[in-house]
């Protein structure tokens, strides 16, 4: 284990989780009588450390993004395809203990069983190193990912005034017209007008993001 220990460049102090990490629950069926534990619990809890480390991750970097924007990125980054892409990034399929049934039909590269054993690898680290370690991990995988992800976030705003600019004397400039909710939870609804027309019209929890989604709604009209 001490070569997949240097591919994800970390050291387990309790390799009980490594290993519990590693077993396929058809590999832990064959052998209940030698007490081997399944994957499945720490699938459980890693699938939550990620969901957590991927939202903040997400919440930092795109601060102006609205809420169902950041859930369908975050969504298509931890994906099964991606999860499995990142497990075979460390050729984890090869550490798998698998059951027979499951070796014989190419268990080990099944992007389910190979999603479900990074899941959880990273609720292995959580456990032994607490969650900056896992964090460290996640990100590892995470940040390349993202800066090559096809739906990577577009800035609307940069993007409207780029096409605006192609046409001297137009003016774009936004207003924000109205925001309704307590205090602590405030909506901001924002319009984007070129000239003295209004183009578009948007909500968000911040001014920012108000305007990033009247600009969204903007291009969406021109066809964009």
């Amino acid at each position: 284990m001490i070569s997949l220990e240097n591919k994800i460049n970390y050291r387990f102090k309790n390799k009980k989780y490594l290993m519990e990490a590693l077993t396929h629950s058809s590999f832990a069926n064959e052998r209940q009588h030698k007490g081997a534990k399944s994957n499945e619990r720490l699938e459980f809890l890693g699938d939550a450390v990620l969901s957590f480390i991927s939202a903040e991750f997400l919440f930092a970097h795109f601060p102006d993004l609205p809420e169902g924007e950041l859930t369908k990125l975050r969504a298509s980054l931890v994906c099964t395809d991606s999860l499995s892409a990142f497990a075979r990034q460390i050729n984890l399929g090869d550490y798998l203990f698998l059951g027979k049934g499951e070796v014989n039909v190419g268990g080990a590269s099944r992007p389910s069983i190979l999603e479900n054993a990074f899941e959880a690898l990273i609720a292995a680290i959580y456990l032994d190193g607490g969650i900056e370690a896992a964090r460290e991990f996640v990100l590892g995988f995470l940040t390349p990912a993202l800066e090559n992800h096809q739906q990577a976030y577009v800035d609307y705003k940069t993007t409207l005034q780029e096409i605006v600019q192609q046409n001297p004397g137009e003016v774009l400039g936004y207003t924000l017209v109205d925001e309704y909710g307590p205090d602590h939870n405030k909506t901001f609804v924002a319009e984007v007008h070129l000239n003295s027309n209004v183009i578009g019209r948007g909500e968000g929890r911040s001014k920012r993001s108000a305007e990033q989604a009247a600009a969204k709604e903007a291009l969406k009209l021109m066809g964009i």
